[in-house]
């Protein structure tokens, strides 16, 4: 499917094709791949954190020749036609390409254009042309630096994009020459001027919120270059603290920009939205979860419909990295890496021979065709039959009396779903994390009673089957139904003739599921709806097959 229809701009609060169309951005990013970053690596800590530093330990480990060459076809493998079409192939619409300056540029005095590095963007813009789907150009580590951290490639953790007159310069000069190169094309989504700037003091660089008004001057005098040469594309503008912070979205900084926000390791609710949904109303600007992820896949069931449920699109983190099952595609580790990982410890060296052996593997194993795949990602973030949901999970929207009962006291001890009026319980206690943005959402259940009811939009083929997981408190009887999903029997001429299965289920004491089967008379979105006609259950979780 073509996706690309003209250039995108903003109409409201709402992302519009050239045709006019509404488009709700779905996608990854590629990160790494312009910008590594350590942890992908399955390497932690300072030494192997940024690319200047990866760069000086692969020289150390393999030798000048090798290491140059090895980042020339790393560059080459890492992202190729393939991965871009199986990522269309998947059902996204766009993708987030994150680049460091100096893939572009030299580093250095006065400004050098590196033409190999806008060949990497030129083939990967042209591979998304070919899939159909838009591109956003993402400057992830900046002159100088923009955040003080690993990931924008930064000497001493300091930004220093918004302290050095030359890092200034010669970040506007990059956007004004992208936008010079890449304005006529109608693939390229949007440009993301800067990813995550000025870390929060939390982090522990240091306090640099004093720049917080240079990153906003830096934005007005970008967009002032750009729009020199470039009056189509839209803007993608993120705050600082991770992009979490809304701080400089006092005004508008363009007509034609998105405001674009980050979450990770929150519980997946709408207060975690809210911030950005009042700045969204305050200035008539829309909204773009621009980079999330790295959590269980029963999370990104969780939050990302309910963002596309808001008229929020979303693009996760990463789409590749070594040794995982939270993205799409997972690179296997070479053989005798754990060599390479006790190097960068402080352990012996491997031997120049042994060394490029191991990595002459691992690039080969980053090719898409010699990766881990795992559909089940993208059918836990688009509620494609089979995954699993938790229950507490259930649609945010259109709302109380619609997609939950809503009449139930809340639990005022759990800060989670509040508001809704529905009652929600701790069903494990709080453990040790298990990962680093582990947010321990998983732990409670939804208590469901007399009249009470919770609706879940899933995307089905035409058999389906439904086994709720549940705790009996006293015995139930439930009515599972399935039905068109709200906003598809909007859409209906005869919404009361929208056909509905429904099964009535007896909960007893001591089972822990039950398992419902439907036969529909078309694949599609879908809602199933639990209903309790007595009796009280604490649900915890739905699998659909």
């Amino acid at each position: 499917m073509n996706h690309i229809k003209g250039f995108l701009h903003t109409e409201g609060k709402k992302i519009i094709n050239g045709k006019g169309e509404e488009i709700i951005l779905t996608g990854w990013g590629l990160g790494n791949w312009l910008l590594q970053e350590g942890y992908m690596w399955l390497a932690f800590g300072e030494r192997f954190d940024r690319p200047r530093r990866m760069e000086q330990v692969l020289e150390e480990l393999t030798g000048k020749e090798y290491a140059e060459k090895f980042w020339e076809k790393f560059r080459k493998n890492y992202i190729r036609r393939e991965d871009i079409m199986y990522m269309a192939a998947l059902g996204y619409n766009s993708v987030r390409i994150p680049f460091n300056w100096r893939i572009l540029m030299e580093e250095g005095p006065g400004i050098i254009w590196r033409e190999e590095g806008f060949e990497l963007l030129d083939h990967c813009l042209d591979w998304c042309e070919e899939a159909g789907i838009y591109a956003f150009l993402d400057l992830h580590g900046a002159p100088g630096g923009q955040t003080g951290t690993n990931i924008d490639d930064s000497i001493d953790n300091i930004p220093r994009l918004f302290i050095d007159k030359d890092n200034k310069e010669k970040a506007i000069a990059l956007w004004k020459e992208l936008a010079v190169r890449y304005g006529e094309r109608e693939v390229v989504g949007g440009y993301d001027l800067l990813n995550e700037p000025i870390a929060p003091p939390s982090a522990g660089g240091g306090d640099h919120d004093y720049l917080i008004p240079e990153l906003e001057q830096f934005y007005r005098d970008a967009i002032a270059a750009v729009r020199t040469v470039d009056q189509k594309h839209l803007f993608s503008l993120e705050g600082p603290h991770w992009a979490t912070n809304p701080c400089i979205f006092h005004e508008k900084y363009d007509d034609n920009m998105v405001l674009h926000f980050h979450r990770y390791a929150e519980i997946p609710q709408k207060k975690i939205l809210e911030d950005f949904l009042s700045k969204s109303e305050e200035l008539n600007i829309p909204l773009w979860l621009g980079e999330t992820g790295e959590n269980l896949n029963e999370w990104y069931a969780a939050l990302y419909p309910l963002s596309v449920s808001l008229g929020i699109g979303y693009n996760l983190w990463p789409w590749k990295k070594m040794e995982c099952t939270n993205s799409p595609c997972s690179i296997c580790r070479p053989e005798g890496y754990n060599l390479i990982l006790d190097y960068i410890k402080g352990g012996a060296h491997p031997g120049y021979q042994q060394a490029q052996k191991i990595l002459d593997e691992y690039l080969n194993n980053i090719l898409l065709e010699n990766c881990k795949l795992y559909p089940e990602v993208t059918r836990h973030v688009m509620r494609k039959v089979p995954f699993s949901l938790r229950a507490t999970d259930f649609d945010e929207m259109p709302g109380k009396g619609k997609s939950f009962s809503g009449t139930a006291g809340e639990n005022q001890e759990i800060d989670y779903r509040t508001g809704c009026g529905m009652r929600i319980e701790e069903d494990q206690p709080v453990g040790e994390k298990r990962f680093a943005f582990d947010c321990g959402w998983d732990r409670f259940a939804l208590i469901l009673q007399k009249g009470e009811f919770a609706e879940y939009t899933i995307d089905a083929e035409k058999e389906i089957e439904v086994e709720i997981f549940y705790q009996v408190k006293n015995e139930a009887v439930m009515i599972v139904e399935v039905k068109e999903a709200y906003m598809e029997a909007e859409k209906e001429e005869e919404k009361k003739e929208n056909s509905k299965l429904e099964k009535e289920i007896k909960a007893i004491s001591g089972e822990k599921s039950v398992k419902v089967r439907f036969l529909l008379s078309k694949a599609g979105r879908k809602a199933v709806r639990v209903t309790m006609l007595c009796g009280e259950i604490a649900v915890t979780r739905l699998q659909f097959r």
